[in-house]
């Protein structure tokens, strides 16, 4: 018997490969390809925009509220607002009096853009804190989508977080939604990073990343919860990025090879098949939104 379960899409508008550039390639080239194997399977999803990216795409923003996705927010321009989880060069998390300003402009541009109030967040690199959540409850924020379960290991479905700690439950109005992950294997990551599921489909295989869906979905469905897949994808890994050293002149950043390894079409083909076998399954595709209003 099929296991009924809730998935949310959620697609983070940034620059290319993150903070590795300041360009839109991924946004204006990657964004339509989504909407097309979006639209063939009947999906919706949550599209998480920067500021920046919101103000600096307006007709992209537009395509996807057009295709009936929801338009959300992720910060102003990709900066660290939460707690660091691990080392990164030159990513200091903002200073705290400047969280909620920025969030606050984040919010003010996407609105401005796409015409209607974003109600659901995510924090650049799944980075949250309790200032953060305390913030987008203060701005009448209705879903978060940034705790990282692969670290913390807790709240396994969607919860209303404390206003002293984000990771305890409390009594806010705003529904956090974990980011799925395995956690059922045996990690060999001091950050426990090997559970988590990005960037998996394109990496190895869509039906690598479902392996870690459907350990889940069995962990979940033990304890007598229905389960809530909660993806994280980016617009740049449906478009070829650059490979190697990207140059700056004064310097150069050489990221990993598999930030940037299958981005385009083998990315395309993946996520196709990764939509299939999830309706397969028995997933219901929801917005952000969406899945906090079942939550309340």
């Amino acid at each position: 018997m099929k296991t009924e379960f809730d998935i949310l899409l959620g697609i983070d508008m940034e620059t290319d490969i993150g903070s590795f550039t300041s360009e839109y390639e991924g946004v204006q080239h990657g964004t339509p390809r989504l909407l097309e194997i979006m639209a063939k399977h009947g999906t919706v999803a949550t599209y998480f925009w920067t500021g920046h990216a919101a103000e600096n795409n307006p007709a992209t923003v537009k395509m996807v509220k057009d295709a009936g996705h929801e338009n959300g927010c992720h910060s102003l321009v990709h900066e660290t607002l939460g707690d660091p989880l691990f080392p990164l060069p030159n990513n200091w998390p903002v200073f705290p009096f400047e969280v909620e300003g920025r969030i606050r402009e984040a919010t003010r541009i996407v609105e401005e853009i796409s015409g209607a109030r974003p109600l659901s967040f995510r924090c650049p690199r799944l980075w949250g804190s309790t200032q953060v959540t305390n913030v987008l409850e203060k701005l009448g924020y209705e879903a978060d989508v940034s705790l990282p379960l692969y670290f913390y290991r807790k709240f396994y479905h969607p919860y209303h977080p404390s206003k002293d700690n984000w990771v305890e439950e409390g009594d806010l109005n705003l529904i956090e939604i974990p980011n799925f992950c395995d956690l059922a294997m045996e990690s060999s990551d001091p950050y426990q990073r090997d559970r988590d599921q990005w960037p998996l489909f394109r990496t190895e295989s869509a039906g690598a990343l479902l392996a870690k869906v459907d350990s889940f979905i069995e962990f979940v469905k033990a304890r007598e919860v229905r389960p809530v897949l909660a993806f994280y994808f980016h617009p740049w890994e449906f478009h070829p990025m650059p490979q190697g050293a990207i140059d700056y002149g004064e310097a150069g950043v050489t990221p990993r090879p598999f930030i940037t390894m299958n981005c385009g079409d083998a990315a395309c083909r993946e996520f196709d098949i990764l939509l299939v076998e999830l309706k397969k399954r028995g997933g219901t595709f929801k917005t952000a939104k969406e899945i906090a209003s079942n939550w309340k």
